[in-house]
């Protein structure tokens, strides 16, 4: 027996599953959408609202997340909710500071200061990936599945891989050969590329070109970031009649006479029927939800394998803003670097007599140490709360290797330590830190008494350790080597959009295999695909 039926089940509620379901939802076809227990952004602490994973609109400035506001009428609402991140990226080395402003001029000027040697190589560097990235652009504004499937798909789709510079490079193809071996720069581009796929190696060089540029080609920012995104696309589908239980968790995929036939919700006896079933999970765990049953030939044969042995390690740190130095840009990468002659340091030049945040030397021992291989590479995000507030929202996220020397009990500590190295007065001005990814309790701090708070007194957070955000492996690697899983699951009318699909891509990975998912459930509604094709009149002209 039936609940009741929807065109389309929509499991997870990550960037691509909820622009799948808001794509779908305005084209007309009834679509539900199921949290599958995946946590909301954030959790509280009395008035404290601290972030459980980093989030970085990258995706904002491509063809595939644009199109999706052409096609939902909300590019001026979206222009109204985001702000310029200024500077798109700042790099902070022991005594160097780097800032990438929106304006190459001035980018030119920084250069100048911090590597003088290399401004030619430099400027070659962002020309080269300017023409990769406007090539990108011309590639993904195209309706195509990505990766594409059938004989047909590949077809097409290969008519605009060709658009793309380096799609066919060997794999270890270096586009900074011209950067010197060891080079901080080098760490730079690297390392804001592995920040922004979902593989847990560098992507291949079209995929190091297109995430760096992301970074330093017009960064926008939502102001109370993952949660606002979410918010938008959820107000979006149930404005087009959806419906949305974020809270709510599957028990198992129905399956009948080989294809997904719908979803049995935790605590229902009989399942919600569907025409077809997108997940953001992988397709190993899409086929254990449904008891191995429905699973293909072909997908038992030929699956690509999905590996993880380096996860996202998230630290939430309150900080009262008169502790953090004025130049915090808004997005950050602290790379552990040996000191050196040139450049300086994030904080200005100390002062003679005892200093405050706008001055003076560190006081604590902590942040005195040289820097050692041992401390962590840095992926930083400063969110000054709205007023009343005097108090800053820092999120603090590393890659933490599973056979890592440092243990999940001390990346906690080190990711504190190595912010205190860079940011001199910050202990004295801590209000509360904390990880979901650890276990231990709540740090919350009186002036600089550090206090325990156990876990069970947080909302929205699980009492014990909850799993990091997974970076993937991919054996053998998909199409073009930015492919993981294919978008049409393991079972019959089940289709994936998560960060198997794309992983070398990241974000935007996700944003094109929706693209695909809603694509291919279109085309089984004639009816519905002519009417996207006569919506002319209801969309804004892009």
């Amino acid at each position: 027996m039936i609940h009741k039926h929807y065109d389309v089940i929509v499991l997870g509620r990550s960037i691509g599953a909820l622009t799948a379901a808001a794509l779908l939802a305005r084209r007309d076809f009834t679509v539900m959408v199921v949290g599958h227990g995946e946590r909301p952004p954030t959790y509280r602490l009395d008035q404290h609202v601290l972030r459980r994973r980093a989030f970085t609109m990258l995706a904002e400035p491509s063809p595939a997340w644009r199109r999706f506001l052409v096609e939902l009428a909300q590019s001026q609402t979206w222009k109204r909710r985001i702000v310029p991140a200024t500077p798109m990226l700042q790099v902070v080395a022991p005594r160097r500071r780097l800032d990438v402003p929106p304006d190459m001029v001035l980018f030119g000027r920084e250069i100048d200061r911090e590597f003088p040697e290399l401004r030619r190589v430099v400027d070659e560097l962002y020309a080269e990936l300017a023409h990769v990235n406007g090539a990108a652009d011309d590639a993904f504004s195209h309706d195509a599945v990505w990766p594409p499937g059938t004989f047909w798909e590949r077809r097409e789709t290969a008519r605009y891989a060709a658009m793309l510079p380096y799609a066919r490079a060997e794999p270890d193809a270096d586009l900074l050969v011209e950067f010197p071996r060891g080079h901080l720069f080098r760490s730079i581009v690297t390392q804001s590329v592995l920040f922004a796929t979902d593989l847990s190696a560098l992507p291949p060089p079209f995929a190091v070109a297109r995430l760096h540029g992301a970074w330093t080609r017009g960064l926008m920012m939502l102001p109370r970031g993952e949660e606002e995104l979410e918010e938008f696309l959820v107000e979006r589908i149930l404005a087009h009649g959806g419906r949305c239980l974020l809270d709510e968790r599957a028990a198992s995929v129905h399956v009948r006479r080989g294809t997904a036939a719908g979803v049995v919700l935790d605590g229902d006896d009989h399942p919600n029927g569907s025409s077809f079933v997108i997940t953001d999970m992988d397709g190993e765990t899409l086929a254990s939800l449904s008891g191995g049953e429905g699973i293909h030939k072909r997908a038992l044969r030929e699956w690509p394998r999905i590996t993880s042995s380096v996860g996202r390690f998230v630290v939430s740190l309150i900080v009262r803003r008169e502790g953090l130095p004025e130049p915090l840009g808004p997005e950050s990468l602290l790379l552990p670097f040996p000191s050196v002659p040139a450049g300086r340091s994030l904080a200005p030049p100390p002062p003679r007599a005892q200093g405050d945040a706008s001055g003076g030397r560190p006081s604590s021992p902590r942040a005195t140490r040289p820097s050692g291989p041992g401390r962590p590479v840095i992926h930083l995000q400063r969110c000054d709360l709205p007023p009343p507030s005097t108090d800053t929202l820092l999120v603090a996220e590393i890659l933490l290797p599973d056979r890592s020397p440092l243990s999940l009990l001390e990346a906690r500590q080190a990711v504190l330590d190595a912010l205190a190295a860079e940011l001199p007065f910050l202990e004295r001005h801590l209000v509360l830190v904390d990880s979901v990814h650890d276990g231990l309790p709540v740090w919350l701090y009186d002036g600089q008494r550090r206090r325990l708070i156990e876990r069970a007194a947080l909302k929205g957070a699980a009492p014990g350790a909850e799993p990091m955000v997974r970076q993937l492996e991919v054996d053998p690697p998909g199409y073009l080597g930015l492919a993981g899983e294919p978008i049409r699951g393991p079972i019959e009318r089940t289709l994936l959009v998560g960060r198997s699909v794309l992983p070398g891509l990241g974000q935007e990975g996700q944003l094109l295999a929706a693209w695909g998912a809603a694509r291919l459930v279109t085309r089984t509604d004639r009816r519905k695909e002519r009417m996207r094709r006569d919506m002319w009149s209801k969309v804004e002209i892009g």
